[in-house]
């Protein structure tokens, strides 16, 4: 009987011991002719096994990575693509950086600083003012959500000024009009208040026509 620590061993297990077997084989074989044309063999065979691998993109490529590694980095056989080293697989993915916003500002997301940095590339004109318009608009909304309270606009154009590193300053563009500074807070709340108002007339009519019919019906009685 012969164990499974006296086999070769299993360098991708997910691909089993048939593959590995069939790998093994293609090492021994005498041309790089024959090896080529077990190895495209044993491809196909391997993307049969895995489907799910032909979701991927370039699936063919990680079949031929996986191959080589089956192969104990040791195959001689001609390949559409580059085989791996062993350093490359084994080197460690960079290190990601962390968003800038942290502390006082985090509410405010990252794709504010995207904007601002647009903004401040930008030329003077109508163009960077609507876009300023655009920043203060969303500040203001994030930190009314994230801080459950009002703010004013003072708070919101310092807080720009200091993500900004003082590049962008709105106190001292003189064209841009503030009070459109979360404008669309008061015409949802001018919506409100008219909602409310056609509501309340309604209720006023409906209770003056139900006082109505109680009155002509006691007067027939």
């Amino acid at each position: 009987m012969e164990y499974n620590t006296q086999k070769t061993q299993l360098h991708l297990p997910e691909y089993g011991r048939i593959i590995q077997q069939l790998v093994e084989r293609c090492k021994e074989l005498s041309t790089k002719e024959e090896r080529s044309e077990m190895a495209m063999a044993i491809i196909d065979f391997m993307g049969q096994r895995n489907p799910q691998l032909r979701d991927e993109e370039n699936y063919k490529h990680k079949l031929w990575d996986h191959l080589f590694i089956l192969a104990n980095y040791d195959l001689d056989v001609d390949s559409p693509y580059p085989f791996p080293t062993r350093e490359e697989l084994a080197e460690k993915p960079k290190r990601m950086e962390y968003p800038k916003l942290q502390g006082d500002f985090k509410f405010y997301g990252k794709s504010i600083l995207q904007l601002i940095e647009k903004a401040i590339e930008l030329e003077q004109g109508d163009e960077k003012e609507a876009l300023i318009e655009v920043i203060a608009n969303n500040m203001k909304k994030s930190y009314n959500v994230y801080n459950k309270e009002h703010v004013t606009d003072d708070v919101i154009f310092r807080h720009l000024k200091e993500l900004s590193e003082n590049r962008l300053d709105l106190t001292g563009i003189e064209t841009l009009e503030k009070s459109k500074i979360y404008y669309t807070s008061n015409n949802n709340n001018r919506n409100n208040n008219n909602n409310r108002n056609q509501s309340n007339n309604r209720n006023q009519s409906n209770n003056k026509r139900r006082h109505n019919n109680n009155n002509n019906h006691k007067n027939r009685k």
